[in-house]
């Protein structure tokens, strides 16, 4: 059976974690930042976990991560 490929974009933007969570950056940063206070904008610079829902969809894209 041939390996399996990771998806290249999904390589670059989730990251698994030790204890199985994937970590993301939030989104909302790219424009429109005149119209956020600096309050959120330094919220969003934090990093964001993938939710239960959407999990299965990452596994897809990355089949070595778990």
């Amino acid at each position: 059976m041939p390996k399996m490929k990771s998806l290249s974009g999904a390589k670059k933007r989730f990251s698994v974690k030790s204890s199985g969570k994937v970590k993301c950056k939030q989104a909302k940063m790219r424009h429109l930042q005149k119209n956020k206070s600096q309050k959120a904008k330094r919220g969003l610079r934090q990093g964001d976990y993938v939710d239960a829902a959407d999990r299965h969809r990452i596994d897809a894209m990355l089949p070595y991560s778990a």
